[in-house]
């Protein structure tokens, strides 16, 4: 199994800002953790971070061959990037929206993901878990 994992826009700040929404974890803090997980089950992966919408849309575009699944937190992006959106539904891979807070709880603006219609799943709420849980269902029906 091989996952290309995209953090989304201002992710490289974790562990810095608000930290009572997304936790005191920094983003090499999170990685070492999908990392160290993923070796458990043997999944290859590939993890970047970028705050531009083309980066994001190029990354999957460049990795449809070579990724069997996608986690992507979206971020901000999650609102209103019609062109990830379409990034995603052109490449055929399965794909997890993650969020590491319950996006349903927080502002309205918040609770409408525009890329949500084109994944296999959201899951959000669960912190860095967010992240484990996508790569369980990325393992199942492989």
């Amino acid at each position: 199994m091989q996952i290309l994992i995209i953090h989304g826009p201002n992710l490289n700040l974790l562990g810095e800002r608000e930290i009572e929404i997304y936790g005191n974890s920094t983003l090499k803090e999170v990685n070492s953790y999908i990392r160290k997980y993923a070796k458990t089950k043997k999944i290859k992966l590939k993890i970047f971070q970028t705050n531009h919408e083309g980066k994001i849309i190029d990354l999957i575009a460049s990795h449809r061959k070579w990724a069997d699944c996608l986690i992507i937190n979206p971020a901000a992006f999650t609102y209103y990037s019609y062109a990830i959106r379409d990034a995603i539904k052109a490449v055929n891979i399965k794909t997890i929206e993650v969020h590491l807070s319950d996006i349903k709880k927080r502002e309205a603006f918040r609770r409408n993901s525009i890329i949500l219609p084109v994944c296999a799943k959201q899951i959000s709420g669960l912190g860095k878990d967010s992240y484990i849980k996508a790569m369980d269902f990325c393992l199942k029906d492989k």
